[in-house]
């Protein structure tokens, strides 16, 4: 999966982490200093859920530079496909006003909530996303640019759920909401060929939501449930495949 190209690489999604939903919008908060990349991160922990390094299929593409340009292109795509959304509906789209990489756990907070490693999330207070660049990084290359795709995708439709005004009384309608704007806007970028889909791409995803289900003992209505892994396929790909006008927006 790419931005207007056909560069692919490969890697099962099946390593996608929970980690990477946990702390999705969070209430209120504040932004410290910003982190770059380590291009061979010391003592780096391996992200939690992923694919043993032997199962994967990655095509050795795998630098820090191609990372950051996947990753900013996946910020791009999501602002041009919101700002087009708002446009056909006659409003302005206001974009994320950041998206801030950190090393460190605690070196960016949401509210009085120092965000952890291994670990991505959207801040309604400051209209940031956060992400422990490191942790993307491995992750990236060990799963593929599908991986930053669908993460972005997620984050920023916390952000678009901000600007609509959407707020559901229980956590995980909120998140398998954002998990239908996702695919609606993957899907939509597909069908519109900004972002190029390529063979086994949809398994990958397939693979990686079923990863990403909330443990099979964890309340529905609890504070910070996601959904089902069967859950989070359905919404995703309810979005994929008819638009947001399956995401219920209205």
């Amino acid at each position: 999966m790419g931005e207007k190209t056909g560069r692919r690489r490969p890697g099962p999604l099946a390593g996608l982490v929970v980690a990477v939903l946990v702390g999705a919008g969070c209430a209120v908060g504040g932004v410290s200093s910003q982190g770059e990349p380590q291009d061979q991160p010391p003592g780096q922990q391996e992200p939690r859920g992923s694919a043993d390094p032997q199962a994967t299929r990655a095509d050795g593409t795998t630098s820090v530079a191609e990372f950051k340009e996947d990753f900013n292109g996946a910020v791009g795509g999501a602002q041009q496909y919101w700002t087009a959304q708002f446009k056909a509906s006659g409003e302005r789209f206001r974009p994320i006003r950041r998206v801030i990489p950190y090393q460190r756990g605690g070196e960016v907070s949401c509210g009085n909530q120092p965000l952890p490693r291994n670990n991505a999330v959207y801040c309604s207070a400051g209209d940031f996303i956060a992400y422990d660049v490191n942790w993307s990084v491995q992750a990236f290359r060990k799963i593929g640019d599908a991986f930053v795709f669908y993460l972005l995708g997620h984050e920023y439709a916390h952000g678009v759920q901000v600007r609509l005004g959407i707020r559901y009384s229980y956590t995980i309608q909120q998140e398998l909401q954002a998990d239908c704007m996702a695919g609606a806007y993957i899907g939509d970028s597909v069908r519109a060929k900004t972002l190029t889909l390529q063979d086994g791409d949809l398994d990958e995803l397939r693979e990686g939501l079923l990863a990403v289900g909330d443990d099979p003992d964890q309340p529905w209505f609890a504070e910070g449930a996601h959904g089902t892994a069967e859950q989070r396929t359905e919404s995703f790909f309810r979005g994929y495949e008819k638009s947001l006008d399956a995401c219920d927006l209205n």
